[in-house]
């Protein structure tokens, strides 16, 4: 087991030579690989480990080798982005409230009506933000589904977070990816990417943190 978990980090901090090998040796079908391993990453509750920022900064690097073509890139991933929070959306509206019981240990109703609130109230930022946060955006668009938050909210801004996304870590790693210095040290910059993407999340657990210890004061 854990000889399976360290060639599970490796893959996730050597992402560049790998990808970049699994090219070579699929050509064209490298395409769908991306494709499955976005839409799963972002659309099943059950792989939340599935490389994502990465994968993507990766994939925009290989781009800007010549490797991928960078327009069928964007457009492929973000298809498969969208449709992929909208499946976990679909999956915890009609699943996510049988799992949610009064006396439940962990899925207790009162969590979810405090999640419906939080998403009415933060509705844009949760969906958008929940794009750049690893294991969070796998979560989001479940809880968001389960927690009854309109479908034509959710969509617009899964659309729109699908779309930045794509755009700042494809483009980063296009423009970024080739520097020598970010080519020989790419295990640093993913580990860089990951606690960029929990700023944001920890600014708003910090501001909500603010703004209750003021109304007990």
């Amino acid at each position: 087991m854990t000889e399976i978990f360290m060639q599970f980090i490796d893959l996730f901090l050597n992402l560049d030579k790998y990808l970049e090998i699994a090219v070579q040796q699929y050509g064209i079908w490298i395409y769908i690989i991306l494709i499955i391993i976005i839409f799963c990453e972002t659309g099943l509750v059950i792989t939340p480990i599935l490389p994502g920022d990465s994968l993507l900064f990766a994939a925009g690097a290989l781009a800007a080798m010549g490797l991928l073509n960078i327009y069928l890139l964007f457009f492929t991933l973000l298809i498969a982005a969208i449709l992929g929070d909208a499946l976990n959306y679909q999956i915890g509206h009609y699943v996510g409230l049988k799992v949610f019981k009064q006396d439940a240990k962990i899925f207790k109703l009162k969590y979810l009506e405090k999640t419906h609130n939080f998403y009415e109230k933060y509705g844009s930022k949760t969906i958008v933000i929940a794009r750049f946060v690893p294991i969070v955006r796998t979560f989001a668009p479940f809880v968001a589904g389960a927690s009854k938050m309109t479908y034509k909210t959710f969509a617009t801004y899964n659309i729109f977070g699908a779309f930045l996304w794509m755009f700042l870590m494809l483009g980063a790693g296009y423009i970024f990816g080739t520097i020598p210095w970010i080519k020989n040290n790419f295990s640093i910059i993913v580990l860089g990417i990951i606690f960029i993407s929990i700023l944001p999340m920890i600014y708003e657990i910090g501001k909500a943190w603010l703004e209750h210890r003021k109304k007990n004061q």
